[in-house]
């Protein structure tokens, strides 16, 4: 796998890990847990099929699995987004969780748009 690989995989648990922090501060109302749990789910997911999508065993399944990818992350940003905006949590520590989400939903959705540009020229594996 290659540095940048490595670095995203390093990325993405350090996202779960500060978006679990974060649910912690989350107050346990009937709609905080429901978003906390929501959150826990998509944000942790990020990481695992990134990881999932570097270990694909062809083309379509790595772009399958960066597309999962993708949808996790922008779940993660809705909630994150809920979250401000129904003030369950202050905006301001909300704010460097959902600004590494963003960056990595613009990393991913490139790459993803790359990877599928590029099943489109190149031949198909199996």
């Amino acid at each position: 796998m290659s540095e940048q690989s490595e670095r995203l995989k390093e990325r993405t648990m350090m996202f779960s890990v500060s978006v679990l922090r974060l649910i912690d501060r989350i107050p346990h109302t009937a709609g905080g847990v429901v978003i906390a749990r929501q959150l826990a789910g998509s944000s942790t997911s990020v990481g695992a099929n990134y990881r999932a999508a570097c270990s694909a065993r062809s083309r379509r399944e790595f772009i399958s699995k960066l597309g999962i990818v993708v949808e996790e992350t922008e779940e993660s940003l809705y909630r994150l987004d809920v979250i401000v905006r129904a003030t369950i949590i202050e905006a301001s520590i909300v704010t460097p969780v959902r600004q590494e989400a963003g960056e990595l939903l613009a990393i991913f959705a490139r790459s993803l748009g790359t990877a599928r540009a590029n099943s489109r020229t190149l031949p198909m594996s199996r």
